[in-house]
């Protein structure tokens, strides 16, 4: 009878794998496979994102015949078809589809082409791995046994990828060559699927362990409802409209959400030992903020110890009741490239003493503007203009200069501290995000709305230096600003008359600057008033103009506006209709860099689709196309 029921054993063991067994080996293998698959994505994405940059550096370093460029080669006879345009015209094509191709979902989401891929692709990878192979030996599919717990596990795979994602300093950056602010879409995107999959896996344990009320004194359980309601919460407070209109509240319960879910996280998984998951994302946080750390202590040397009169004190001027612009001293050792962001740490004004806010470097690391400094006689006197030179102490492109859009909390209490001329203690951390190439392109079209223009001005002076030093190809730049009050322009005149007079013949520059609220003012405007044309000196010559309102003005020939590229509109920029032209008289390879509103992001967009721009017109330009984030994240 003994050996009867040994033998009966023996067979069952020898008949395959049971449920049990199906479901731990594919618990562990499937997560495994799908970061196999992921790896292998991000492989992909860096292979075609560090082309185009090897491709614009060989470029720029090419003669700038039109023999040598494919994209300027000229065809003799129109009526044939440009074969040799086709590689060009089916990257073109590309670009429109993926980036400008839009789903705008009311004024808050505007959604690329690759972002909808890259979201439906991962929910349906995710889910199918989840609920594939879920039928169990006795036929029955979709067994919840086998995906219950495969979807926390799966879940729990992510966390290490998402916290990537999540930080300054990540491998993902660093491989492929995308921002962190650009990741930051996927960082939110695969926390907000996650977070699916884990309610499923949640939800799936409480029907199988009905009546659930005997497992609430198991500590892995009350750790895993706590991890949960702390994801939940999370993924309310960062969307959009409040995160936009509450950021430092986003702020907060971001950081205490996140250590709250990973810490619990952990032991939950502790049960079934995945806890190999989870330690990481301690492993990568901790190495970011050590990296950022020591920034700060690099940078911010001469400035620990919080003494007073420190290089590293910042002024905080007050332009207007919504902007505010911050310069100190620049470190000898700080560099970084045009439209770069650096995170701004004020004890002062913040409410934690290490609260970092990220804003764009407007000033230009460079000594470009030292010839004017050498050519200028000592004893030469600024005129007017010097009344809203853009430093007193020192010049703008040997500053850090930040412009500050006031709203609410952080900026708002800096603002305050602005109006009251107190100096500000500030520690800097950065620079990050990459630089793009524009030295390779023929044509630059830079637009702005407001504080964008620190994103798009160092690129515009960035393009003369490399002119001049002929580092660049450079023939046309197309600089457009969208201000709503006049008296902005004042943020930047000076710079923009120095930088036009070290301008190449080469390079042709057009600036437009649209005031889109206030109306022009004599008071306002670096005009004069014909009625005081008297007080303009004779060695400085003038010539009478005529606003759009038809008020006569005299222009001062010291002025911005005295320059026959720059033109001064009401209103705001048909952005269509002016890069209709630009496409159709450009040539060559051409950049259209924007940092503006939704609504400017959105009206270049579709300006730049087919209707307008034909990527396979004959001997027309290749453009591409870069938007950058306007306000927070």
């Amino acid at each position: 009878m003994a050996h009867a029921e040994m033998e009966v054993s023996i067979l069952t063991s020898t008949q395959g794998p049971t449920d049990k067994s199906l479901r731990v080996t594919r618990n562990k293998l499937y997560p495994m496979q799908a970061w196999y698959c992921i790896g292998l994505f991000i492989f992909i994405i860096a292979v075609f994102q560090w082309i185009p940059f090897f491709h614009s550096k060989f470029a720029r370093s090419r003669p700038t015949s039109n023999q040598s460029d494919p994209e300027q080669a000229v065809v003799p006879y129109r009526r044939v078809f440009p074969w040799c345009r086709i590689p060009v015209g089916l990257i073109n094509a590309y670009r429109v589809i993926a980036f400008r191709w839009t789903l705008e979902i009311g004024k808050w989401y505007t959604l690329n082409m690759v972002e909808i891929f890259v979201t439906m692709a991962y929910i349906s990878f995710l889910f199918v791995w989840a609920f594939i192979n879920t039928t169990n030996l006795e036929g029955h599919t979709l067994d919840p046994t086998y995906w219950c717990n495969r979807s926390g596990t799966l879940a729990a795979s992510q966390f290490p990828l998402i916290t990537a994602l999540g930080t300054k300093n990540n491998i993902v950056s660093l491989i492929t060559g995308i921002s962190y602010d650009k990741l930051n879409y996927v960082h939110r995107m695969m926390s907000r699927v996650v977070f699916i999959l884990l309610w499923v896996h949640a939800s799936s344990e409480v029907v199988q362990n009905a009546p659930f009320q005997p497992y609430l004194k198991e500590p892995w359980l009350r750790c895993g409802i706590t991890a949960i309601a702390a994801l939940t919460i999370l993924c309310v407070i960062s969307l959009r409209p409040i995160r936009a209109r509450a950021y430092e509240l986003f702020f907060y319960v971001h950081f205490v959400m996140v250590l709250t879910f990973l810490v619990c996280a952990y032991f939950h998984t502790q049960y079934d030992g995945l806890t190999y998951w989870i330690y990481p994302c301690f492993v990568i946080w901790g190495s970011d903020r050590l990296i950022r750390a020591l920034g700060l202590v690099v940078f911010n040397h001469s400035y620990f110890g919080f003494r007073s009169g420190s290089i590293m004190d910042a002024t905080a001027e007050l332009l207007s009741d919504d902007f505010v612009r911050l310069r100190f001293h620049r470190p000898s050792h700080f560099h970084w490239t045009p439209g770069q962001t650096a995170y701004l740490i004020m004890p002062s004004v913040s409410r934690l003493p290490f609260e970092a806010h990220p804003f764009t470097i407007a000033s230009f690391n460079s000594n470009l503007f030292d010839v004017l400094e050498e050519q200028k006689p000592r004893v030469e006197k600024s005129t007017r203009i010097a009344e809203h030179a853009l430093g007193g102490s020192a010049p703008f492109w040997k500053e850090l200069v930040f412009f500050i859009n006031v709203r609410k909390g952080f900026t708002a209490r800096l603002k305050e501290a602005a109006s009251k001329g107190d100096k500000v203690k500030v520690f800097i951390d950065g620079p990050y995000g990459p630089s793009h190439n524009l030295g390779s392109y023929d044509t630059s079209v830079l637009i702005a709305g407001g504080s964008g223009v620190s994103y798009t001005l160092p690129f515009l002076l960035d393009i003369i230096e490399g002119v001049r030093n002929g580092k660049s190809s450079c023939s046309r730049v197309v600089f457009v600003w969208s201000i709503r009050n006049v008296d902005h322009i004042h943020w930047i005149d000076e710079t923009l008359i120095r930088a036009l007079q070290l301008v190449p013949p080469s390079l042709s520059i057009s600036i437009h600057i649209h005031v889109t609220c206030s109306p022009a003012t004599a008071e306002s405007l670096p005009y004069c008033p014909i009625d005081d044309a008297k007080s303009v000196s004779d060695h400085s010559p003038s010539e009478t103009v005529a606003l759009q309102d038809g008020k006569p003005m005299v222009k001062s020939k010291d002025s911005l506006f005295a320059i026959e590229s720059v033109k001064l509109q009401s209103g705001r920029p048909n952005l269509p209709a002016m890069l209709r032209d630009e496409v159709e008289m450009a040539t060559g390879r051409m950049s259209v860099s924007v940092c503006g509103s939704q609504g400017i992001a959105r009206s270049v967009r579709r300006a730049l689709q087919f209707p307008v721009f034909s990527p396979l017109s004959n001997n027309g330009p290749s453009v591409t196309l870069h938007i950058e984030s306007f306000g927070y994240a």
